[in-house]
């Protein structure tokens, strides 16, 4: 008898929420969380080697599990080549061997604008020698530092033989200084300084996400929705710590992880910017140049200033915070 009750009452519910619209209202509403926004994880400077807090191997231990626990399929990782001694091309082999791509960050991380394109050309070439057999590999490339080319030479150069190589730029949407964050964390840990480690995830989680936020808005200003981002991160310790605790705030708000294979298939992949940056803030960075905008290309949370003070005010556990909270 109850069970009967409990089906009349759930058909009455249903009847009585088709006629008042509410199943054309939830029908929207999971259109827009199907249209969200979506991003795709990429992790320069494969394979750091040890800075202090983890060793090289635990930290890529650490990433490939909590990708894994995060249901997260599938990472890109930029490999800078000359760090490929047996460990580093053991963790690499980690990497590709849990699913994750391998791509191209040259061979020795060089900043463009202090080489010639033949120079530059050379580094890029030998990266893809060391790199072309992994397996996922991908013909993708990151300019380290993001430096595409300070003159017209160099950027149509490189251009160019990305072309004639069947190579795609792997630009990123979303820029940040986590690698500033890393450096500050490791020099604390170096000098025996007491580390608030919640309070440091809370400020990783915090500062990402307000790049991310800023870099989304600006997209939809100039191109009217919100593309497929790929997120800017680097393989460290602080990544290994915290890359989880940001996906889950991701998540909460809204955004869908992606795969870097989906992130490129979007129209801005195709985009060559007109200008030349000696400073690349990244793709929504020069679409937002090329519209007329010249001021806040680079987000408060790209200053060192603001993020060592941030980190000082937040993380670092003075002798007097340590004596009240005992």
């Amino acid at each position: 008898m109850k069970k009967t009750v409990s089906t009349l009452l759930a058909i009455f519910l249903l009847l009585f929420l088709s006629a008042s619209g509410y199943t054309e209202q939830f029908a929207k509403q999971h259109t827009e969380q199907k249209n969200g926004k979506s991003i795709a994880l990429t992790l320069d400077d494969a394979p750091r080697s040890a800075n202090g807090y983890f060793d090289g191997k635990t930290r890529s231990e650490k990433l490939i599990s909590m990708l894994q626990q995060k249901n997260v399929p599938q990472v890109a990782f930029f490999a800078v080549t000359s760090r490929l001694d047996q460990e580093g091309s053991e963790r690499l082999m980690r990497y590709a061997n849990a699913g994750h791509i391998i791509a191209n960050h040259t061979h020795t991380h060089p900043d463009f604008n202090q080489l010639s394109l033949a120079q530059y050309q050379s580094d890029f070439l030998t990266a893809h020698e060391q790199l072309k057999n992994y397996p996922n590999f991908r013909p993708w490339f990151r300019f380290p530092f993001l430096r595409e080319g300070n003159t017209l030479e160099k950027r149509d150069g490189m251009r160019k033989l990305l072309k004639d190589m069947a190579y795609s730029n792997a630009y990123i949407t979303q820029n940040n200084y986590d690698w500033y964050l890393e450096s500050l964390f490791q020099h604390a840990v170096k000098n025996h300084a007491t580390i608030d480690m919640q309070a440091l995830r809370d400020l990783y989680v915090d500062i990402m996400m307000q790049g991310i936020r800023y870099y989304d808005e600006m997209a939809i200003q100039h191109l009217q929705r919100s593309p497929k981002h790929i997120l800017l991160l680097h393989e460290m310790d602080i990544t290994a710590l915290f890359l989880g605790d940001l996906i889950d705030q991701l998540r909460a708000e809204g955004w869908t992880i992606i795969t870097p294979e989906e992130a490129l298939m979007d129209p801005i992949a195709s985009y060559k910017s007109s200008a030349l940056f000696k400073f690349n803030p990244g793709r929504i960075g020069e679409i937002a140049k090329n519209s007329g905008q010249s001021k806040g290309l680079w987000h408060t949370s790209l200053e060192e200033s603001y993020l060592k003070q941030q980190f000082n005010d937040r993380v670092i556990k003075t002798v007097k915070e340590l004596s009240t909270a005992q």
